[in-house]
């Protein structure tokens, strides 16, 4: 049986090649990292972070969740039809081809795949491309089952981000100031082994499997799962407000979960998780959206000294560990009003330079460094102020 399972595990292995969505991942992945990059020299003048940051930290944790994952549908046998793999592939292209991560969450991609199944019979009944076979038996509650742990997944990823990983951004506030917010944005590929019908496994338990849709023996697929998302954060510092938003999704997952397995044994309920996960994940992003513009600002000009919005990796500012949220309030003991002045603090201060810096706790710490020959002008700081192509119409006019 052992010999059998591993064959089909090649097969399935070598079909993730011929899935449209495995190559679009990482065309998507390229892209959405060129626009953000493009963004990021008009508001800063450099580019910020490097091409393939989106989903960079994402790996391991990926595989080892996906090899989990996989363990367990197959251990507890959730069969799923060509038609559904078909579909949520298609679905996950289109709810992405923006180049945004805000519709990659579970409760779009597996919900709105939900809902076209239910309509496929009557989409697929006048075309001859796509088998009317693959839509003939539909495992909607073993999809209302993997929206469940997907959306628990998805709380996890977003939980993880560190301060460092977010991208800042610079706009202009309902009063007219420059201000700046954070993108907690990631795209992950999480690969899946999903049990199909057809193939040479057979059951091997009486209980296996678990939810089937009317076969005997059983393929596997592996199939790279799309998950993404991307949050904007302006009262707080991103890590904080990824947290809270992680516990609420978190919370919609394990209900979802929990009336998904519940539906196993009272029918019917599957359509019911299908409905909460996706008005609960619409209302969690809008409750989330309309609180953060409703605060404060936490990336403003001080009075006195400059809030750091972004520390340009491999310079100065991030081997020194200086904190994205942190105020540099002095430069070799004098006072500094303007990205101007802090530039001429550094000009003069030859070889060596001293910042006083405020951390998130408004307590003042010291960092002294010597000046290198390769370091960035600025010590790879990023400060609240007037975008760089602003600057640079308003230096041409």
């Amino acid at each position: 049986m052992v010999e059998l399972w591993l064959q089909e595990l090649a097969r399935g292995a070598l079909k993730v090649f011929v899935n449209p969505l495995f190559y679009w991942i990482f065309i998507l992945v390229v892209l959405a990292g060129y626009q953000r990059i493009k963004n990021e020299r008009q508001q800063f003048g450099v580019k910020v972070f490097d091409l393939f940051s989106e989903w960079k930290y994402t790996w391991f944790p990926a595989i080892l969740t996906g090899l989990i994952l996989s363990i367990i549908f197959a251990g507890v046998g959730l069969v799923y039809s060509y038609g559904t793999i078909i579909v949520l592939s298609v679905m996950m292209i289109i709810l992405s081809i923006h180049l945004r991560f805000t519709l990659l969450s579970p409760s779009y991609t597996i919900g709105l795949t939900y809902i076209v199944l239910l309509f496929a019979p009557v989409i697929i009944k006048n075309q001859n491309y796509i088998p009317e076979s693959y839509f003939t038996d539909i495992n909607y509650l073993g999809l209302a089952l993997l929206l469940g742990v997907m959306l628990i997944v998805e709380a996890f990823f977003i939980r993880r981000v560190k301060r460092d990983e977010t991208f800042p951004r610079l706009l202009k506030s309902e009063r007219g100031i420059w201000i700046g917010e954070h993108q907690i944005k990631k795209l992950t590929m999480i690969p899946l082994i999903f049990l199909v019908p057809g193939g040479v496994i057979e059951s091997f338990a009486p209980y296996w499997p678990l939810i089937s849709i009317n076969d005997t023996t059983y393929g596997l697929v592996l199939f790279p799962f799309l998950l993404g998302f991307s949050h904007r954060v302006r009262a707080s510092i991103a890590p904080l407000a990824a947290k809270h938003l992680s516990k609420k999704i978190l919370l919609l997952g394990i209900l979802v979960l929990a009336i998904s397995v519940t539906g196993y044994y009272l029918k019917g309920l599957s359509l019911l998780a299908l409905l909460i996960a996706l008005f609960g994940r619409e209302f969690i992003t809008y409750r989330f959206r309309t609180q953060e513009k409703q605060k404060n600002a936490f990336f403003k000009p001080e009075e006195v000294g400059l809030r750091v919005i972004g520390i340009i990796p491999g310079t100065p500012a991030e081997r020194l560990d200086i904190q994205v949220g942190e105020v540099v309030y002095k430069v070799n003991d004098k006072r500094i009003y303007s990205s101007d002045g802090f530039y001429e603090a550094l000009q003069t201060s030859g070889a060596y330079f001293k910042l006083d810096i405020l951390d998130d706790n408004g307590e003042v710490r010291f960092v002294q460094s010597a000046f290198y020959e390769s370091d960035h002008y600025r010590l790879g700081l990023l400060f609240v102020e007037k975008p760089h192509r602003t600057k640079q119409a308003v230096n041409e006019g």
